[in-house]
């Protein structure tokens, strides 16, 4: 991974060179604008409103715009020689339960790799501290032009360290509330509690961005000049008006989502269509045309339904058949013929 930023942590009197990566990547797929009429890309130029004419990279710079529009220029050089420990340097400065940190304060996640072999003692050193103390290590540093707020804790054998907040940039959640008297039964927490729990918990690593994926679909389809896959027709649901009776919908459908099918427990068996259970299967057949030739004399009585008839006359027909083909071959055609008469007597009784 590269580093975007060198420099060093501050602990106390021990200073630990490192080298900050990105610790995440986005997988979010963008779009180019462009021109519909004739797909041709949309651009934009950055452009010298003096002299109204497109610069280049090399000539654009920093400023800071007063409220009068007074332009004060900035330069690299101003920016690099600021009055403050933290230019280069990941200043420790508090170690607090991890509890400590307000979520909302959290932002982007760095690894804080190792800058070569001296550093390798006083990084083990600090991740060391860390995992003992249960605690995470409270910041400061500068990056990008402001100086910024850390949290630095251990993940696997690395450290970490996510950029925080500073706390006046968190709102306070006013006006977000309901501002209407609500009571709550105990009955309506009972359910909230059943369908939590029988939502149970979920392995993070099974999660996945699945608009992502259909989006990726139907730019392969449009790629290969396909019809795009369409969404399924939303369901329609009519408007909840009774809490419980939703609570308890949800957690009997939780249930339900959560209970093992008869399905999942088949497994599925041997092909039985294969060339060996084929041939098997044919010698089992011609066995039992056999038997019913051998057992075709006894049933010399008129049978009592008609559809006993009907089976039997369709067996001596095809026992005549066989046996007409079967005068070339050799000791079976006499037996052939006998049964062949046997059964013609039989159908002219049956009759």
């Amino acid at each position: 991974m590269r580093s975007i930023w060198n420099g060093a942590i501050s602990f106390g009197l021990v200073s630990i060179p490192i080298k900050l990566v990105n610790a995440t990547e986005s997988h979010a797929i963008s779009f180019r604008q462009i021109h519909t009429e004739d797909n041709g890309r949309i651009r934009y130029r950055k452009v010298c409103e003096v002299e109204d004419r497109e610069v280049s990279q090399s000539e654009i710079g920093k400023a800071y715009e007063d409220a009068d529009g007074t332009i004060v220029p900035i330069t690299d050089e101003d920016l690099s020689h600021l009055p403050i420990p933290t230019a280069r340097t990941i200043e420790i400065v508090a170690f607090v339960p991890a509890d400590k940190i307000d979520p909302l304060q959290m932002g982007a996640a760095y690894y804080l790799a190792a800058s070569g072999a001296p550093a390798a003692k006083p990084y083990t050193l600090l991740r060391e501290a860390l995992k003992r103390s249960n605690k995470v290590a409270i910041a400061k540093f500068a990056l990008r032009g402001r100086e910024r707020l850390g949290m630095l804790r251990v993940v696997g054998d690395a450290i970490a360290m996510h950029a925080l907040l500073w706390p006046d940039e968190v709102r306070a959640p006013e006006g977000v509330a309901p501002d209407v008297d609500v009571t709550i039964r105990d009955k309506e927490l009972d359910l909230a509690d059943a369908l939590m729990d029988t939502l149970g918990e979920v392995e993070m690593a099974d999660l996945h961005d699945e608009y992502r994926e259909a989006l990726e679909e139907v730019i392969a389809a449009k790629a290969a000049g396909e019809t795009p896959p369409q969404a399924p027709e939303p369901a329609e649901g009519g408007k909840v008006l009774d809490l419980m009776a939703a609570l308890e919908n949800s957690v009997r459908a939780a249930r339900e989502s959560r209970e093992p099918t008869g399905e999942a427990e088949v497994r599925s068996l041997p092909d039985r269509r294969s060339t060996p259970k084929e041939t098997g299967t044919k010698k089992s057949t011609s066995t039992a045309r056999k038997t019913t030739a051998k057992k075709a004399p006894a049933r010399k009585s008129t049978s009592k339904s008609t559809e006993p008839a009907k089976k039997s006359t369709s067996t001596a027909r095809s026992s005549t058949a066989k046996a007409g083909t079967a005068k070339a071959s050799t000791a079976k055609a006499g037996a052939g013929k006998k049964t062949a008469a046997k059964k013609s007597t039989a159908r002219k009784r049956s009759a």
